[in-house]
């Protein structure tokens, strides 16, 4: 077993992100923070450490148990991480997305695509928290 690893790969291999660029990504929109602190992407993380991913609504919080580089099976994530994530962070999943309600007029029909970018964009700015 290793000593350190890639924040990006240990977040992939313990399956918090489906693959590691979108744990790369993450790393580099400040959504990853080890220890209170944001990280890049090739950040060496060590047992132990604290490991904050916000993916909207929820911030969830794992402590490392232990480093692996390769893709474990679910099963196995425990071994790996602890998810320390508190109980009111977890609440908000349970909050509806559709209490927020976008009315169209009746009778406009499907939206074109440029009000469907429109929409995306309040929806966006609405659940992501860009930095």
């Amino acid at each position: 077993m290793e000593e350190e690893i890639r924040i990006d790969k240990w977040l992939w291999a313990v399956r918090i992100f489906k693959s590691r660029s979108d744990a790369a990504e993450a790393c580099r929109m400040n959504r990853v923070t080890v220890n209170g602190s944001y990280c890049k992407p090739s950040r060496e993380l060590r047992e132990g450490d604290t490991v904050e991913v916000r993916k909207l609504p929820v911030t969830y919080s794992f402590r490392v148990k232990g480093l692996v580089s390769n893709r474990q099976p679910a099963k196995n994530v425990p071994l790996y991480a602890d998810n320390i994530t508190p109980q009111t962070e977890l609440d908000k999943l349970n909050i509806p997305r559709e209490t927020i309600f976008i009315s169209r007029d009746r009778g406009t029909g499907r939206p074109t695509k440029k009000e469907r970018r429109e929409i995306d964009a309040l929806m966006d700015g609405i659940y992501l928290e860009d930095d």
